[in-house]
């Protein structure tokens, strides 16, 4: 049997070596092809965004403060997220997004 200080650096070596495999499994999802670019709004141009489409904040669609994408930009609840996305059709759409305290489990 292993003496109780021999279990604490093996168990803090163990430690190491997990979290030095998670960082490098890791990925930017910001980075993945199917992600298009989204950007936090500052407030002066989500309150001219409001205005110009006549809504209240709660009135957009809604995005998980839990959402990789929102984790990774560093938004929070409250804050509105500009999405630019592809479209075959239109060349290229805006989309507004309100992140909500909110995930569905």
């Amino acid at each position: 049997m292993f003496s109780a200080p021999c279990y604490r650096v093996l168990g803090s070596k163990l430690r190491v070596n997990a979290l030095a495999r998670q960082k490098k499994q890791r990925f930017n999802v910001l980075e993945h092809e199917y992600v298009p670019p989204h950007r936090v709004l500052s407030p002066e141009e989500a309150a001219r965004v409001l205005r110009e489409l006549g809504v209240e904040p709660w009135q957009l669609p809604w995005i998980s403060y839990n959402d990789p994408v929102v984790k990774a930009i560093g938004a929070k609840p409250g804050d509105i997220i500009e999405i630019r996305r592809k479209s075959p059709t239109a060349g290229e759409i805006i989309v507004y997004r309100l992140v909500v305290a909110y995930s569905r489990k």
